[in-house]
């Protein structure tokens, strides 16, 4: 593995950590963004080991598909989506609930297995 992809792969892997301390102590939108940031760091990291480069871009499902990942992929990518904007900007109406995020928890790390499996 390329040393550039080992350090985005290690920058996912804190993240995935800073969104579960969040969910523990009931941040909720901070684990939904800590999870997107998390999911977006490890497609990058897999664009930088197959192509050296990756597009300046937060959409989720985009990356997955530049990495020609399976449906599910796409589809937990896709539900991962709006935390970039909901948690981020205080104008989006969107509060997120333990249920719906720990559903966000889970798919991050369903989506970072996948990822690292690919990257072995």
């Amino acid at each position: 593995m390329k040393p550039e992809t080992r350090r985005w792969l290690a920058q996912s892997d804190e993240e995935f950590k800073t969104a579960v301390i969040n969910f523990r102590v009931k941040k909720y939108f901070s684990a939904a963004f800590w999870c997107q940031q998390s999911v977006e760091k490890g497609l990058k990291a897999m664009l930088i080991e197959k192509t050296r480069d990756f597009p300046k871009i937060h959409d989720l499902l985009k990356l997955a598909q530049l990495n020609k990942s399976p449906d599910r992929i796409q589809e937990l990518c896709t539900l991962l989506n709006p935390a970039y904007t909901a948690s981020r900007y205080p104008d989006v109406p969107k509060k997120y609930t333990q249920e719906e995020c720990h559903q966000l928890v889970n798919s991050c790390k369903e989506v970072l297995a996948w990822i690292k499996k690919n990257l072995r």
